[in-house]
């Protein structure tokens, strides 16, 4: 099977302010970090070697990783200064690679596409890139690629535009099988897009390089705070202790609700928590009551949208339209 190169170098900006405990790949997902959930799957269809690229608190994720050899992999990593892109990432982890196709997996989806018939369906068409997409059910949230009757792709759009709607309208999984060629004109160290630039070219230089692969297959994201609450509470399938982090201390007063605790959280007597992310090392203070928040230690600048509790939190709404709450509860 080929090699895989997961991407998980991004800034992950959506993501903030959790993205400033952690890169996205590292955050934990149902009792698991998000990159070895990737790369557990990749291993159950067959593939043994996996390079990712690091930039962004790149130590949170190796820690996780480590040399994958307990996941029964061989992971080797791929490093960015300045991050380098959707095209320039895998321009510049091609000689880790070291074979001329190989996957592309984004670091912020799990899918159960079929690998093997993905990969197949790629080389019989010649084509220097292949998507894995599923019909686009939701086009004000995603944007679409677009894709003709002979599985083509034609052009991209952004989420609820006119051609979203339209018929040939698809949603990117996350997944492609790509050719080493199809980064041929992207220098090393060369900071490019694939779906801005590099893609867009290749569809006018040379028709059908870029394809896409059709599947029924699903998918569960974990691009917005909101997304990553959601997808976390449907694997976790209403098991407490998978929502729970290492060394997690819950007060016997206190009650916790579809509330993700991550490492070395301590939730104080009589507090209440529904809904909320709590990330390492914090320490919710006794009696306060949060509902819908995202909350972190506030030992770096104000993000937009975050407020202080006390002298060392800071606590953000999930939902942008959610104003924080923190109060004393009633007796």
């Amino acid at each position: 099977m080929i090699p895989a190169l997961v991407l998980t170098a991004g800034l992950a900006t959506r993501l903030r302010p959790l993205a400033l405990v952690r890169a996205k790949a590292a955050m934990p997902v149902a009792g698991e970090a998000l990159v070895r959930r990737i790369l557990r799957q990749l291993h159950a269809q067959g593939i043994q070697d996996a390079v990712l690229n690091l930039h962004h608190l790149p130590h949170t994720i190796a820690r996780e990783v480590g040399d994958g050899s307990d996941l029964g992999m061989r992971v080797r990593f791929s490093w960015e200064l300045p991050v380098l892109g959707s095209a320039g990432g895998p321009r510049q982890a091609l000689p880790l690679l070291g074979t001329h196709t190989f996957l592309i997996v984004n670091g912020d989806t799990l899918t159960d596409v079929d690998i093997t018939a993905f990969v197949e369906a790629h080389r019989s068409t010649g084509a220097l890139v292949t998507m894995a997409v599923v019909p686009n059910t939701e086009p004000d949230k995603y944007g679409s690629v677009l894709v003709d009757e002979r599985g083509i792709v034609k052009g991209f759009s952004g989420r609820g535009t006119a051609a979203s709607r339209t018929l040939g309208s698809f949603h990117f999984v996350g997944l492609q099988v790509a050719d080493a060629a199809a980064f041929a004109t992207v220098a090393p160290g060369e900071v490019a897009e694939s779906f801005r630039s590099v893609y867009p070219e290749l569809m006018r230089t040379r028709p059908g390089s870029v394809r896409a692969f059709a599947t029924e297959a699903s998918f569960l994201d974990i691009g917005t705070p909101a997304d990553y609450l959601q997808t976390t509470l449907r694997l976790a399938g209403g098991d407490d202790g998978r929502l729970r982090g290492a060394r997690t201390r819950i007060d016997p007063t206190a009650r916790v609700i579809d509330s993700v605790l991550w490492d070395d959280v301590t939730v104080g007597a009589g507090a209440f928590l529904r809904g909320c992310v709590v990330t390492d090392g914090v320490r919710v203070p006794d009696g306060t009551s949060w509902t819908g928040m995202m909350v972190r230690r506030a030992d770096s600048p104000l993000e937009a949208g975050e407020h202080c509790v006390g002298d060392d939190l800071a606590i953000a709404a999930i939902e942008s339209s959610q104003r924080p709450i923190a109060r004393r509860q009633d007796p």
